[in-house]
């Protein structure tokens, strides 16, 4: 799981009392499930965008 904001890439630190992790620069909460919602989101672009860099790597080989 991220240790970082996904705002600005601040520390994340945990409050145990609130259950939920704050961001020590901007102040943005998340909590377990968000972060962890949010990881698949960009693990899935991710996927992405490995995808079509291979595609495009692809096709720019075959031109040659």
């Amino acid at each position: 799981m991220a240790n970082y904001c996904l705002e600005c890439g601040g520390i994340l630190t945990y409050d145990p009392l609130l259950k939920n992790f704050s961001c020590k620069s901007c102040g943005a909460t998340y909590t377990y499930e968000e972060l962890l919602e949010r990881k698949e989101r960009l693990d899935g672009n991710d996927e992405d965008r490995r995808r079509k860099q291979k595609d495009y790597l692809q096709w720019w080989l075959s031109k040659k």
